[in-house]
């Protein structure tokens, strides 16, 4: 009988590798880790082991200590591990001197987001803007970084700019990353005067934590097919769409997810980007409020948003995926865990949720529940834009 080779890509195994220090305790460290296995399975990896360390600094040369960083040494040798991803940035010291040890790829948080993106970039907008963040993020980790690139083209981390010994000039990086910045110049241009020649109707922008929704939402709102998947950074594009609810039309864009610590090259790459939200008349701020740490995200939403000047934008919280919610209440004798069929929305309405976010609303875009609520919510917030910015037009309401 004939053999079949199975020539699939085998995917890369990851070990994941974070540090507990004054800034983040134990507990919130193992939440960063887990979004980490999150982000390198988004990048098509198999996360197989964390490693944690206690240390009140990070090493200067190697970041983690000497008998940790052997430990993991060992634990690659013995398992053929293919990466091992730091939660943390890393410098271009550290990078070369924990490569040294580990003889193998080292890939920081921000080196593997930028991964992401440039898998997920579809438009020559963010491909541009990828490739930009990505030179940036080369530029001061060219000495030494090549060889490396050398040794082990492709897989995760190697996508994007330059693995050819030219590349390694300095002087060639520092062209380039001019050039692109022209490029971005050029396209934001063409971007502003694109929502300039929308006209003065009222933008409604969906904002939040990567993977909570907003392009279900989207599609639910527009009828349209926004890609929508349950991976990081399933959107980069803002995707604009002209929404009818009753009479009343207005844009509805559906921008790029944040997450902490999102690399300061790519927030100012993406610029453009996020200009839809900075003018925006409302922010629907979604929110996944099935993941266990949905307040933290709330919080890393709003400080961006804050950072970005967008914080007195008139914004309303999304609690979605409300079919996947598990409240714990913790005064119950009973042992039995609750869920989202215990629970109805009149409940969920006299949860501290509700009462702590005056202007919130609980839906699940996937099952469709309460969204009709939802969008008398969104028609009577740009109604009241309207009537204002068109009065001669409120004989239409």
């Amino acid at each position: 009988m004939p053999k079949y080779i199975d020539t699939a890509i085998v995917p890369e195994k990851a070990v994941l590798v974070g540090v507990i220090n004054q800034e983040q305790n134990s507990e919130q460290v193992q939440e960063y880790l887990e979004e980490l296995a999150f982000l390198v399975k988004t990048a098509g990896a198999i996360p197989v082991k964390q490693f944690t360390q206690k240390v009140s600094t990070p090493n200067a040369r190697t970041y983690i200590g000497e008998g940790k960083l052997g430990e993991i040494e060992y634990y690659v040798k013995d398992n053929e591990i293919d990466m091992v991803v730091f939660d943390d940035d890393l410098s271009p010291t550290q990078l070369r001197n924990i490569e040294k040890v580990l003889k193998c790829k080292i890939i920081d948080r921000t080196n593997l987001i930028l991964d992401i993106f440039a898998k997920r970039a579809q438009t020559a907008h963010a491909k541009t803007q990828v490739e930009l963040a990505q030179y940036e993020y080369l530029l001061p980790r060219l000495t030494g970084l090549w060889t490396h690139l050398e040794r082990q083209r492709g897989g995760i981390g190697m996508r994007g700019p330059g693995e050819t010994e030219i590349e390694t000039d300095r002087r060639i990086i520092r062209d380039k990353i001019a050039l692109l910045k022209e490029q971005l110049k050029k396209i934001d241009k063409q971007m502003a005067t694109q929502r300039k020649n929308r006209g003065k109707m009222i933008r409604v922008a969906l904002v939040g934590y990567t993977n909570v929704g907003k392009s279900t939402i989207m599609n639910m709102l527009s009828k349209s097919t926004v890609f929508a998947e349950n991976k990081l950074f399933a959107t980069l594009d803002t995707t604009v769409r002209k929404v009818v609810i009753e009479n009343l039309p207005f844009l509805l864009s559906d921008t790029v997810g944040f997450i902490r610590k999102l690399p300061h090259n790519l927030v100012e790459s993406f610029k453009s980007t996020l200009d839809e939200v900075r003018e925006s008349d409302i922010l629907l701020h979604v929110v996944d409020i099935s993941h266990p740490n949905f307040e933290d995200q709330i919080q890393v939403v709003q400080e961006t948003l804050k950072e970005m000047g967008s914080a007195e934008t008139e914004s309303y919280i999304v609690f979605n995926k409300i079919d996947a919610y598990t409240f714990d209440k913790k005064d119950e004798d009973d042992l039995t865990p609750k869920t989202q069929a215990n629970y109805s929305l009149e409940e969920l309405k006299k949860t501290w949720m509700a009462k702590n976010n005056e202007h919130c609303i609980f839906i699940s875009a996937k099952q469709k529940a309460n969204v009709d609520n939802f969008k008398q919510l969104i028609y009577d917030k740009v109604k009241e834009i309207h009537a204002i910015r068109y009065p001669y037009n409120n004989f239409l309401y």
